[in-house]
């Protein structure tokens, strides 16, 4: 056999192998390819089943909060009934907070004395009769010794008795000890420590000495003054106020004022952030002359010590009624996924109901659609629900 042949018969079995070969690899893919098909489908049908299965658990847990009655307290969380409400038209206007000077008291010596020692500071509470300063004074000095001898004289007088002594003798000795008494007590001292200064009739003890006694509760808002001072009367050295109310100052136009009366309802924004309930206790009747507005005075309560006189704050001030509407406690509606919702009590669980609120007056929001009256709704604590919410979705568990 020739090259030539030898070289026709390599090329045929060439030909042949690679047909063969093509076959068989068409024939595995495909197999394959079914197979991975078959795998593909199979991991679909049962991912499918899968995501239906925790789509179906998420619809059925998404949103909702498991607390019941005894949690919901144990976490501030407060619970209502929708109803009817008027939402009355509010003028808000800048005010300042003041001291209310009823519940206010200044407090000074009525006679040139000595600051020897302090028992009270800037800031601190004190009750009634409490020692706010100890004072000297020649003044109390020579009174009290006077106290001393007209008293003495007059228990002497008294027990000898009208009929050993004269009439007049007897009247100016009694005379004499209550103008002694009623001295120290114009000067500075208490009925308390004028009885117990004659109780112990020491003629040593009158040196001068006396306490400044508080008139009244509240907390010390001014003491600006220096042991070893010498004080003339008048001059004030403590200024005490009951800070559990206080006063807020603004301004309307006449025409504003005109729409309300003493006992109006009021709110008083504190920092921004939450608003405090009060009233209209005093409209001025003189314009200022330079804003030409006419001062109102609200009274607010301050049992959190929030506000402080010279603040600035914004007040809203009702002027007029409104007509009934479905409304909420604006602390109940929050923000969620871009629109106002508030959270409905379904027996111990709390759904996120979304809503469409209308006027927000007087710290209540009107409520178009979403709720109905008599429906249960949390009033506190809604955005701390909402955290809860929010911590549900990314995975951090469910709430309780």
């Amino acid at each position: 056999m020739n090259n030539k042949m030898k070289l026709i018969i390599i090329a045929a079995f060439a030909v042949i192998g690679v047909g063969s070969l093509i076959q068989l690899s068409a024939y595995v893919f495909s197999d394959d390819a079914v197979a991975v098909n078959a795998v593909s489908s199979g991991e679909e049908d049962h991912d499918d089943g899968e995501e239906h299965d925790e789509s179906e658990e998420h619809d059925d847990e998404e949103g909702a909060l498991e607390m019941n009655a005894s949690e919901r307290q144990a976490n501030g969380v407060e619970t209502a009934q929708v109803g009817m409400r008027a939402l009355a038209e509010e003028v808000t206007v800048p005010g300042e907070v003041t001291l209310d000077l009823y519940r206010t008291t200044q407090i000074a010596p009525r006679i040139a004395a000595q600051v020897v020692t302090r028992h009270i500071r800037l800031g601190e509470t004190i009750m009634t009769g409490q020692p706010m300063a100890t004072l000297s004074s020649v003044e109390m000095a020579e009174a009290q010794g006077n106290l001393i001898v007209a008293n003495r004289e007059w228990d002497r007088v008294r027990k000898l008795g009208r009929d050993v002594v004269s009439e007049r003798r007897y009247v100016e000795a009694q005379v004499a000890a209550q103008q002694a008494q009623a001295t120290v007590l114009a000067y500075g001292m208490s009925p308390e420590q004028v009885a117990a200064f004659l109780e112990d009739g020491d003629a040593s003890k009158a040196t001068g000495a006396f306490d400044l006694l508080a008139p009244q509760d509240g907390t010390i808002v001014k003491d600006d003054f220096v042991v070893g001072e010498l004080a003339e009367p008048g001059r004030t050295l403590f200024e005490i106020s009951d800070e559990t109310r206080v006063w807020v100052e603004a301004q309307l136009s006449p025409e504003q004022a005109a729409h309300m009366t003493i006992g109006s309802p009021a709110r008083v924004k504190v920092n921004g952030q939450h608003w405090l309930d009060g009233e209209v206790v005093q409209i001025h009747h003189r314009l200022d002359e330079t804003t030409r507005t006419l001062p109102v005075r609200v009274e607010v309560g301050n049992t959190q010590d929030e506000l402080h006189a010279g603040q600035f704050v914004n007040v809203a001030i009702q002027i007029g009624q409104g007509e009934p509407v479905l409304a909420v406690p604006e602390g109940a509606v929050v923000l969620m996924e871009g629109s106002s919702a508030v959270f409905k009590v379904e027996g111990d669980e709390l759904h996120p109901q979304s809503v469409k609120t209308g006027a927000n007056r007087g710290g209540w929001v009107e409520i178009n659609a979403g709720l109905r009256a008599g429906e249960e709704i949390a009033v506190t604590q809604a955005f701390f629900l909402k955290s809860l919410i929010l911590k549900s979705q990314m995975g951090e568990g469910h709430a309780h």
